[in-house]
């Protein structure tokens, strides 16, 4: 008598599962076990319009974010933004293992509260990975360093150990949904991704106004 043919099924469903769980695992459970890291205290620099912001943050991090013309020697003008200007906005001492959006939104009155809403809401996770060094100008930028979430379109930090970063922005119409950056007070942000939205440790702002 012939030997029986041993069933293959289940262990190529159990295989299929585990490459469509495993992805899924690495993207969820962060988000499920984040703790937050507390708020941030920006540091008044005495200045209406400055073009760099510092703040400490309640996980002892120092956090600062600085504004510059995308031509070199080039000026900012943040009391008089317009629509399609291009700035580049770089960051340091941030948390690597945690990713910010940076946009231009409305200043939160109370530094526990989520900053927003936002010029050009948030960015699109529907992208491909970007390539290293590859600039894209957009009203937001994503940064986060994980692999996982590179294939759905977020910019890297350019260096983990500093936890520096570079984001261009492409202003957007002061008019958007529930906000008026023209009579609300906006700034350009970083903030927590969507995978720690209630978390405040990594807001830091620089006022903005736009021209009229």
């Amino acid at each position: 008598m012939s030997k029986p043919k041993r069933r293959r099924w289940p262990w190529i469903v159990a295989i299929v599962l585990a490459v469509l769980l495993v992805p899924i695992a690495v993207l969820i459970v962060p988000i499920l076990t984040h703790q937050d890291g507390g708020t941030s205290q920006v540091v008044d620099s005495g200045e209406q319009w400055p073009l760099t912001a510092s703040a400490e943050g309640g996980d002892g991090r120092a956090r600062t974010i600085d504004v510059h013309s995308v031509e070199p020697g080039g000026t900012v003008d943040t009391s008089a933004l317009r629509e399609g200007d291009r700035l580049v906005v770089s960051g340091s001492g941030y948390n690597p293992s945690q990713g910010i959006y940076v946009a231009i939104c409305k200043i939160a009155a109370d530094p526990t509260v989520k900053p927003g809403p936002c010029l050009g809401g948030v960015p699109s996770t529907e992208g491909e990975q970007q390539e290293q060094g590859a600039v894209q100008f957009a009203p937001s930028n994503w940064i986060n360093d994980d692999w996982a979430w590179k294939l759905f379109g977020a910019r890297g930090y350019d260096d983990a150990a500093t936890g520096t970063f570079t984001a261009y922005l492409e202003v957007a119409s002061p008019v958007g949904e529930e906000l008026d950056c023209r009579v609300d007070e906006c700034a350009i942000y970083t903030r927590n991704d969507h995978t720690a939205l209630t978390d405040r440790v990594q807001d830091v702002y620089i006022p903005v106004g736009f021209a009229e």
